[in-house]
């Protein structure tokens, strides 16, 4: 086993059982990366010198393969159910053993990281690769190492990552061949059978949604972050299709981070060390910053080529709608490193409410505030998944149940105790529709959008006057610089106010149904924040 590269002079593979291994290259540049990528045939370079790979198979993660090993540890702290699956200790033992055996006579990518950008709450990684490009993926992805840093690397989790690996569900316990597994007391996570790049970063993000809330009283948070000139600090929540990049894209405001955070006591930090971005339909126009970023040393996935050149075609749905770049966060022009600033003054929940319900902008009191946070609303419109032919409600409780090893009101608690030690404003943004539901109305104009996010962050909304909502009982702003007072009440917007007071009537109970599942652990605060609407059982 011959190896190359910088490593920690006191390290080696063996304390993860790996003793045999082909070639081992540790800690490679990206430009050594690159080329041991087209060496071994995984990619292809685009005309900005970025790298272009594919995942095979799976092309996003896969949830119902993603497990949580059950043991001392874990037996009354995680969350089990649909979203943390129950494995046993005996088979994880039994697959590490396996995919040991199989790495024997494999080339192997090592990467020392670590997750974390706050000094006092870094989780130090190693990533073990059997792919070049996925080595690379890390290498941006997580944060990286200076020289002294790696000299004294000592890793708190490891992943082992081998998309060429399957198990066998019979043996293994697993549900197809492909698998990602969590192993809080081994920290460890397995993952093979799929060349999906997301399940690692994932992967560490559930590993961090678990320690910081449970051990460490820090929340962990599925967000974008920026920070103004003045050092005022922004979090924006929101799914897919909220417009969660664009808006906390803002030229005038430095980039913390896009995806995922932690708030501790004074402070707020990137757990991150780049940006891994959907590019479907990626345009210098609409997302310069992303466009700017996709350039030597970063990857983009499942892309295609316009025929006869070596230019990326983003418009190009052939492999998947899921089209992604991942790209280290100083690609970006206004990113700030370290990734760290205060703890925030305002935090915006991003929905796009199909229906044309919610109001533009409004202002959420503690209850709302954890309630809808649990909630976790927008709304799928029609055309964007098979089978969806008018609006749809989607619920992801805390913007992000899929990687949540904690009760979800375990983070909403805790955003509730921080909302009160710190002051903060909590905005509920609809990027929606006005004016009537999807098909009817209109969808909010961006600067709009833009003006109403701004005069929050302000201030300039602290002294306004404000409505109630009738049925959700959020504040509305009766006026906001640069808006139309028109538009601020989405009643208002409505030709026929009654098919408006149903429509929101419907939503409000959609709202209610949804939080059943967590009813039985929520405190009366949270409660309190629901909807004031009649359901009948």
């Amino acid at each position: 086993m011959k190896e190359f590269g910088k490593k920690s002079s006191a390290m080696d593979l063996t304390s993860l059982g790996i003793s045999q291994a082909k070639d081992v290259y540790w800690n490679l540049t990206p430009a050594e990366l690159v080329e041991e990528a087209l060496k071994n045939g995984e990619g292809f370079l685009t005309d900005t010198g970025a790298l272009m790979c594919d995942t095979g198979k799976f092309t996003g993660r896969s949830p119902k393969d993603r497990f949580v090993v059950r043991d001392e540890k874990t037996e009354n702290s995680v969350w089990w159910g649909d979203v943390n699956i129950a494995f046993e200790p005996a088979k994880f033992e039994a697959l590490h053993q396996k995919m040991i055996a199989y790495l024997a006579d494999k080339n192997l990518y090592v990467r020392d990281a670590y997750a974390g950008a706050d000094p006092e709450y870094r989780l130090n990684l190693r990533i073990v690769n059997t792919m070049a490009w996925h080595n690379l993926f890390c290498n941006n992805m997580f944060l990286r190492l200076n020289e002294e840093e790696l000299e004294n690397h000592n890793p708190d989790f490891t992943i082992i990552c081998a998309p060429g690996f399957e198990a066998d569900p019979a043996v293994d316990g697993t549900r197809q061949p492909n698998f990602a597994i969590i192993n809080f007391s081994k920290k460890m996570i397995l993952i093979g059978g799929t060349g999906y790049a997301g399940e690692m970063k994932k992967g560490i993000f559930s590993v961090l949604n678990y320690i910081l809330p449970h051990e460490r009283e820090t929340l962990s948070m599925h967000c974008s972050a920026n920070v103004g000139k003045d050092g005022d600090t922004a979090i924006f929540f929101g799914l897919s299709g909220t417009g969660k990049t664009t808006l906390s894209a803002d030229p005038n405001r430095g980039l913390i981070g896009d995806d995922e955070h932690g708030w501790t006591k004074d402070s707020v930090f990137n757990f991150e060390g780049g940006c891994y971005a959907k590019v479907i339909d990626l345009s210098k126009e609409k997302e310069p910053q992303i466009w700017d970023a996709i350039k030597f040393g970063a990857i983009v996935e499942n892309t295609r080529f316009i025929e006869g050149s070596r230019t990326v075609d983003y418009t190009n749905n052939s492999v998947t709608e899921n089209t992604r770049t991942a790209y280290p966060i100083n690609h970006i022009d206004n990113a700030i490193e370290p990734s760290v600033a205060s703890i925030p003054q305002n935090i915006f929940f991003l929905t796009a409410d199909a229906f044309g319900v919610l109001p533009p902008i409004s202002k959420l009191n503690k209850s709302q505030a954890m309630y809808h946070f649990i909630s976790g609303y927008t709304a799928k419109v029609a055309g964007t998944e098979v089978g969806v032919t008018e609006p749809q409600t989607t619920f992801s409780a805390c913007f992000g149940a899929a990687f949540l090893p904690l009760h979800p009101t375990k983070y909403a608690e805790m955003l509730g105790k921080k909302m009160t030690e710190n002051n903060v404003n909590v905005w509920l943004i609809n990027t929606g529709w006005t004016g009537g539901s999807y098909g009817t109305g209109s969808r909010m104009k961006l600067p709009f959008t833009r003006a109403m996010i701004t005069a929050a962050l302000n201030g300039e909304l602290n002294d306004v006057s404000f409505s109630k909502h009738p049925i959700f009982g959020v504040e509305m702003p009766d006026t906001c610089p640069n808006v139309p007072a028109e538009i601020l009440n989405p009643r208002n917007t409505w030709t026929d106010k009654d098919a408006y007071d149903q429509k929101a009537s419907e939503l409000a109970k959609a709202f209610v149904k949804n939080f059943t599942k967590y009813a039985d652990y929520a405190n009366e605060e949270i409660l309190a924040g629901a909807p004031e609407v009649a359901v009948v059982a």
